[in-house]
């Protein structure tokens, strides 16, 4: 063997964490050296002294030195124990320093939530949701981007929302869902409309043969009908906005397929009449979606969880 081998001795192999104690047993010994006894030290770690015996025990084996000399008259650092405690105090204070910034890191992510919902959800469903989180987390500042699905799906991708909402057949790709309510289409016309006062169904032919009033392409509403209508569909006028359409169909300018939850109001006030049809799958569920792996965390996950309430 060279020198320099004998010099620098065996090397040291593997991770470091199965070399140097746990942060408990670290604190442990810091509290004997601060006060004096054993006992005192596991009193107020909250364990129990044969468990504080045994830790310190695991601990003088694991380094090879006897780190504390035990007596009736209470605990004494021996010298190694000594400038291990020294060691340790640098090693427990640079943990807390870790503690304070993670903890700062979460209350910046805590502090500012951004959701991405589609059109239907945002206008008639997240107003109630976002009160309740209010009433949890005051002090979380949400932002709100109201978008059809695609676009909904667009932010979540880019890291330009927290959460999103979506209410079309499918989940967009790259996306994780849950769902979390469900939804129908149906028809609808002014009260003027040949349609309103008709006595029988609709059927999906007749519908899909009539101009109608239609949400944008890349809309939850507009994937729904085209699906249950083979793509058929025909527009009359194509509006980005459900108010949009309702204020299309009020107004006598043609039909239109809504979901039941945008148009309550106006069948109650009878601004709008609702047309049975047949033969034509209108259901949907209605979706909570974030990007694949990233499950929601904080303020996110609190809003995922008032959505099943």
């Amino acid at each position: 063997m060279s020198n320099a081998d004998e010099r620098t001795g065996p090397a040291v192999t593997g991770s470091v964490a199965h070399r140097v104690p746990d942060l408990g047993a670290l604190e442990l010994l810091l509290a004997v050296a601060r006060l004096g006894s054993l006992g005192g030290a596991a009193r107020e770690l909250g364990i129990t002294q044969p468990a504080a015996s045994s830790r310190i025990r695991s601990m003088e084996r694991q380094l090879g030195v006897a780190l504390v000399d035990r007596s009736p008259r209470g605990s004494r650092l021996t010298d190694a124990g000594a400038l291990v405690t020294d060691w340790a105090r640098r090693i427990v204070e640079a943990a807390e320093a870790f503690d304070v910034g993670a903890q700062a890191l979460r209350d910046r992510r805590d502090s500012r939530l951004r959701v991405a919902a589609s059109m239907t959800i945002a206008e008639y469903l997240l107003p109630g949701w976002l009160l309740a989180l209010r009433a949890q987390r005051p002090d979380t500042a949400v932002s709100l981007h109201a978008g059809n699905s695609a676009a909904v799906a667009e932010r979540l991708l880019s890291d330009e929302a927290d959460l999103g909402f979506v209410e079309g057949l499918s989940v967009p790709a790259g996306l994780d869902s849950a769902v979390i309510a469900h939804d129908r289409l149906i028809v609808v016309t002014a009260p003027g409309h040949a349609w309103a006062r008709r006595r029988r169904s609709l059927a999906a032919e007749e519908l899909a043969s009539t101009p109608l009033i239609l949400r944008e392409e890349g809309s939850g509403t507009r994937q729904v009908l085209d699906a249950a209508l083979g793509g058929l569909a025909r527009p009359l006028i194509e509006l980005s906005s459900t108010t949009a359409v309702k204020a299309a169909v009020v107004s006598g300018a043609g039909p239109a397929v809504l979901s039941e939850l945008a148009v309550g109001e106006e069948l109650a006030m009878r601004r709008l009449v609702s047309v049975p049809v047949e033969g034509v799958a209108l259901a949907r569920d209605l979706r909570a979606v974030w990007p694949t792996g990233h499950r929601p965390t904080g303020p996110a996950r609190d809003l995922l969880s008032l959505t099943r309430g």
